[in-house]
């Protein structure tokens, strides 16, 4: 008697589990349900979207800053005085990158590079 009792409290006892399993179930696929949680997914994912922008920019705010630095852009360059050349080894001539070119002065990236040696052959000469 005492066994059958047991397992008619057992039979109950997963009955109301199950039912209160298939009401939370039944609960989470009504219409309301699906889109107050596809709501929530979309705020979500445009929060994290948002966090990976602004690392994104604060990243290149630093990189642009470490190269405006390391190239002199940023106002701390060595300018040579105009009219003032520094000869080093007795052919080469170096100058300092200036920040902003003078006023009529046409800058290309090559003007800061020291001459090349010319043997008088061109690259399609051949």
């Amino acid at each position: 008697m005492v066994r059958r009792i047991f397992w008619m409290a057992v039979g109950a006892g997963a009955t109301v589990w199950a039912m209160n399993k298939a009401n939370e179930a039944v609960h989470r696929l009504t219409p309301d349900s699906l889109s107050g949680s596809a709501a929530r997914s979309a705020l979500h994912l445009g929060d994290v979207a948002k966090r990976f922008a602004q690392d994104v920019r604060a990243g290149m705010a630093e990189r642009e800053a470490q190269l405006r630095e390391d190239l002199g852009l940023d106002g701390t360059a060595v300018v040579d005085p105009p009219g003032e050349r520094t000869v080093l080894r007795g052919r080469a001539t170096y100058r300092a990158i200036t920040a902003v070119p003078a006023p009529g002065e046409i800058r290309r990236p090559a003007a800061a590079l020291p001459p090349t040696r010319s043997n008088g052959i061109t690259p399609h000469s051949h």
